[in-house]
């Protein structure tokens, strides 16, 4: 339990061969009224993506209220090791009232589709505000 705070907190860990990621929520507006704004992705620091991988699909889970969905994005992967804010859009992290932990996971793919094999994934938490 101690282990998970403490990657929640720092905002990266890592799972599948070493695959992680780190992101800084960025520019978007604040937000605590419990209605999301539609904003652009933060940026994605990655490390260690699995060979093979063309493409990387984001997903955002509010861990305080785990059954509203964020949703997340597609991004095409060519080597980079950032990925800006813009490659897709989502519903921002809007706590009402209070401070709730948001997670990333990214599931690395050789191709494009819901359906296809996962080549690795990772998850990065931070809290908002």
């Amino acid at each position: 339990m101690l282990i998970a705070a403490a990657l929640s907190c720092a905002g990266t860990a890592s799972f599948a061969g070493g695959f992680s990621f780190s992101f800084e929520w960025g520019g978007i507006p604040s937000c605590t009224t419990g209605r999301p704004k539609t904003v652009p992705n933060p940026v994605f620091t990655l490390k260690d993506v699995p060979a093979g991988t063309t493409w990387i699909y984001f997903k955002l889970v509010d861990k305080n209220v785990p059954g509203y969905d964020h949703g997340g994005g597609w991004v095409a992967y060519n080597g980079q090791a950032r990925i800006e804010p813009g490659a897709f859009k989502y519903k921002s992290p809007c706590p009402p009232g209070g401070k709730h932990t948001y997670e990333w996971t990214a599931t690395a793919k050789s191709k494009k589709s819901a359906m296809g094999k996962a080549l690795g994934s990772a998850k990065a938490a931070k809290e908002y505000p």
